[in-house]
This record gives C-alpha cells, sequence and structure tokens, in this order.
C-alpha cells in the first residue's frame, strides 16, 4: 500500500505542496532534518549567550537592527515580534493557500538555516495535520523581507493567539488548540524573526496558482478544438509540416493536441477540400503559436518555484559550516514576483484568445452558417449574446489586473527596506485573473458544444463529443433562454478540476 503522507526533508516537489495543501495529506518530518533543525538551533543559542550584536536575535530588526535588546528580554522580543508585525488587513486568504504557506514555512526551517527548535517545527505540523488553519489576510506584504505580515498572522497560533480555521468554522486559536489537546508554545531566540521571514506567503500563492493554470492550458486546448471543429476551421495549420518550421517546444505540444482532438471529424472531413475560407481567423489557425507561447513561459514560472522549494529562505542564516549567523537577501521576492506577474500575462492571454474564439461563435457573420448567437430562434431568444458580453467584460477586468506588481517598489522601515518585489501582491492577482480565465473558457466551452450539436447529422471527433458529452452532464443544450451563470460555474469548476484537461489523454 502506497504511503499518502509527505515526508519534510529536502527535496520538496511542487506536487508534494499540492498533496498537502489541496488533499490534505499528513506531513512527518524525516530525522536527518531534525538533526540539522539540532544543529543550527545550537549555533543560535550560542550567539545569543555570546553578547555580540547579531541581527534579530540581539537587536532590534529593520531600522532598529542598531539597538541591543537586554539579554533578559531576547526571547520576550520574538514573542513581541510576531505580534507587532500582524498588521495584514483583507479578506482571508484560502485554506489551501494557507496549508501551503504552513508546509513551505516547515520545510524552510527542515533545511537547517533557521535556528529555530525542533519543537517548533514539529508543533506546526502539529496544527497542519491536525486540521487547524490560521486565519491570514491577504493584504500586506511587501514581498522583502519576505511576506512579514501574512507570515506573522500564520504564526500567532503557534503562541496561543489569533483566529483559525478548522472544518471551515471560524474560531480563537485557545479554544481550537484546547479541542484537540495542543499547548502553546513560548518563542525563543531567533524564532519570532524565523516565522515571519521568507517567501513562503508568495510562493504559496503561485505553486497553488499554477497547479490550476497547468490545468486550464490543457482545457483551453481541448475547449479551442471544439470552437476549430464547429466554426468548420481547418486543421492542415497544425501539422508538423507546418509548425515544425518554427520550432518552439509549446507550439508543437498544442498543436499535436489539436490534431489529435480533432482526429476522425467528419466535420472537419467535410470540409477539408472546400475553398470556404482561404485561411482561417488568427484566433483559430493560431491557436498553437498563442497557446503555446504561454505554455513555454508558465515552463519558465514552474522552473522558478522549483528552484525556490530547493532554496533555504530565511535572514539571518545560519551557516552550520562555519557556525555563523550572516545577514543576507535570500528573503527578497523578485524572483517570484517577476514570475507571478508573468503567469498573469499568460492567463489574461489565454482569456483573451477564447473571448475572440466566441465571439466568432456567436456572429452569423463568422460563425460558418451557425444561428445568431447560437439561438434556437434568434430574435426571440437571444442564446449566448450576454455570455458573450461576460466573457468581454471579464477580459477587459484581467487587462487591468496584469500591470506587473514587480514593476513598483516603495521604501520603508526608515529607507532600510528600500526595494521591495510586491511578490504576494503579484501572487493574489494570478489567482483573480486565474479564476476570470476559468470563466472565459467555460463560456467557450458552452457555446462550443452548442455550435457543435448545430452541425448534426455530421459527426464530431471523439475526443470533442467527450468533450461535449462532459459538459452536458453539467449543462442541457440552451433550447429556451435560461440563466446561464449557474451553467458557467458548473463547467468552470469542470475546468478547474481539471476533467476537460484530461480528455486530452482519452
Amino acid at each position: 500500500m502506497t504511503d499518502s503522507r509527505v515526508a519534510l526533508g529536502p527535496p520538496l516537489a511542487l506536487q508534494d505542496v499540492v498533496h498537502v495543501a489541496v488533499d490534505r495529506r499528513e506531513v512527518t518530518l524525516d530525522s536527518a532534518a531534525l538533526e540539522r533543525v539540532a544543529r543550527a538551533r545550537e549555533i543560535v543559542e550560542k550567539a545569543a549567550d555570546s553578547g555580540q550584536l547579531v541581527y534579530g536575535i540581539t537587536t532590534g530588526v529593520g531600522d532598529l537592527s542598531r539597538m541591543r535588546v537586554e539579554a533578559t528580554r531576547l526571547a520576550q522580543l520574538q514573542q513581541e515580534l510576531v505580534r507587532s508585525h500582524a498588521a495584514a488587513v483583507g479578506p482571508p486568504l484560502a485554506t489551501e493557500v494557507v496549508r501551503a504557506m504552513m508546509l513551505l514555512k516547515a520545510h524552510t526551517f527542515s533545511t537547517g538555516v533557521s535556528g529555530v527548535r525542533p519543537e517548533t517545527v514539529t508543533r506546526l505540523l502539529d496544527l497542519l495535520n491536525a486540521g487547524i488553519h490560521p486565519i491570514v489576510p491577504s493584504q500586506g506584504s511587501l514581498g522583502a523581507s519576505g511576506d512579514l505580515a501574512l507570515l506573522a498572522h500564520l504564526a500567532l497560533p503557534l503562541i496561543g493567539e489569533g483566529q483559525v480555521e478548522v472544518n471551515g468554522t471560524k474560531k480563537p486559536t485557545q479554544i481550537a488548540l484546547r479541542d484537540v489537546g495542543i499547548e502553546p508554545i513560548e518563542l525563543s531566540y531567533k524564532e519570532g524573526l524565523s516565522l515571519i521571514n521568507g517567501t513562503e506567503g508568495m510562493l504559496a500563492l503561485g505553486i497553488i496558482a499554477l497547479h490550476r493554470a497547468e490545468r486550464l492550458a490543457d482545457a483551453a486546448d481541448v475547449i479551442a478544438a471544439m470552437t476549430v471543429e464547429a466554426t468548420l476551421g481547418t486543421d492542415r495549420s497544425f501539422a508538423p509540416d507546418v509548425v515544425d518550421l518554427r520550432p518552439h517546444p509549446g507550439a508543437q505540444l498544442v498543436a499535436a493536441n489539436l490534431t489529435r482532438m480533432l482526429a476522425g471529424s467528419d466535420i472537419v472531413a467535410s470540409h477539408r477540400t472546400s475553398d470556404h475560407l482561404v485561411q482561417d481567423a488568427y484566433s483559430l489557425r493560431c491557436i498553437p503559436q498563442v497557446h503555446g507561447a504561454y505554455r513555454d513561459a508558465m515552463r519558465y514560472v514552474r522552473e522558478t518555484f522549483e528552484r525556490e522549494l530547493s532554496s533555504a529562505i530565511d535572514n539571518p542564516s545560519v551557516i552550520i559550516e562555519s557556525g555563523e549567523v550572516v545577514s543576507g537577501g535570500n528573503f527578497h521576492g523578485e524572483a517570484l514576483g517577476l514570475a507571478l506577474d508573468h503567469l498573469s500575462l499568460c492567463l489574461t492571454g489565454f482569456a483573451t484568445i477564447s473571448e475572440r474564439r466566441v465571439a466568432r461563435l456567436v456572429d452569423p457573420n463568422l460563425n460558418q452558417g451557425l444561428p445568431a448567437f447560437l439561438a434556437s430562434e434568434p430574435g426571440q431568444r437571444s442564446g449566448f449574446m450576454i455570455a458573450h458580453y461576460t466573457a468581454a467584460s471579464l477580459v477587459s477586468e484581467n487587462r487591468a489586473l496584469s500591470f506587473p506588481a514587480s514593476s513598483d517598489s516603495i521604501p520603508t522601515s526608515a529607507g532600510q527596506e528600500d526595494h521591495v518585489s510586491m511578490g504576494a501582491t503579484a501572487g493574489r492577482k494570478a489567482l483573480d485573473i486565474l479564476t476570470n480565465t476559468e470563466h472565459v473558457l467555460a463560456i467557450e466551452a458552452l457555446a462550443g458544444a452548442q455550435a457543435i450539436e448545430y452541425r448534426a447529422p455530421l459527426e464530431p471527433a471523439r475526443r470533442t463529443k467527450e468533450a461535449v458529452k462532459l459538459i452536458r452532464a453539467e449543462s442541457p443544450p440552451l433550447v429556451e433562454d435560461r440563466q446561464l451563470s449557474t451553467d458557467i460555474q458548473l463547467v468552470r469548476d469542470l475546468i478547474k478540476k481539471g476533467a476537460i484537461g484530461d480528455l486530452l489523454d482519452h
């Protein structure tokens, strides 16, 4: 029997994060990781006892780093760091993002660069495995010194403070801990600083967004194939002898997907030798080159996240080999902010070209003989007219959200922290754009299914027929006008969970 638990200790894979965050797998900590944590802790305790100025251990933080803290108050400093930095606002992050943050923070500790006590790591995992999730407001991170405000809220339950979510219910931390018999801890040297420093917030947002984005990319190919078929487009443009003339890997992958989706289509075969169009519109003919470019860019995003997962993110860092505690810049989120902004551009692009295909499906001047707005009685009924409006609205919103957050920087902490990444803002925007794009593609899927059915008695390809069947299990054909928002949401859920994209492998 396969062990469904995730063992914490480098390396950690993106899919491990998804398993814990989304699938709620249990997390264990291996003995080698505990040994690294203990060795780093010895170095921190020596630094605290040395009387020397060591950032965040015997001094304040930020611009207050020049101020020595009395030896008798060093532990108290760590508690106060968590409390003072818990100043985030806005709607709370989704539970799956919070779970990812908890795992990533424990992963950072397991690398042995933070110097926290082993019991602090295990207590964080106790909360994660018990399903006790801190309420983390989503706004307040600048993305350098890491996600300070967000991570402070993540840390509050460890000391028995703040609020948590358990099984969908919001509770005071003390009550939630008491219910499962977990005691809060009192933080010691450097622990508060290590809990609030790092890129775990923006990386968690990014991993969850990328997981869904990769499913969306597969679904976009399936849905685009439906539209090509329904609008009497040609599959000749997707052949290897054409696409390989410009051999971008993403374009080659998408072209192969489209060719496979359209194989055996009576609809496509019916006009293969027709001169009804000299060439298809860009939104049909250039699907490999457009979707493929986004897939290539998403590969860069994935590589950035994988590199971050193999990194040790904290400040100051404990260098076990030399026995030093050294200040550095590994907490800065610029690499993640750039990747997340790039992901947002890709997701906006998927929506933009999808909306253009919807526009072709509903326009009687462009849809090759289909009814106006795919309505059963155009004029009497409006069909997909307003669904297309919704797609256009979401595309416009995506464009507004696509302004790169990482292009901005606001100096803080009296000029000490004078360049920041805004990586967490980029992550939140990516998730908002992702949700909008899932809805746009859902509208195209519904319109594509309706249009393919209008081509009867010609049979669609086997795989596009499976797509129509999957959609029809959630949404019946639009004969009489009805509220479509529920249908859109149901098909969006198919995209989000990967059901439509999985048809590529059928």
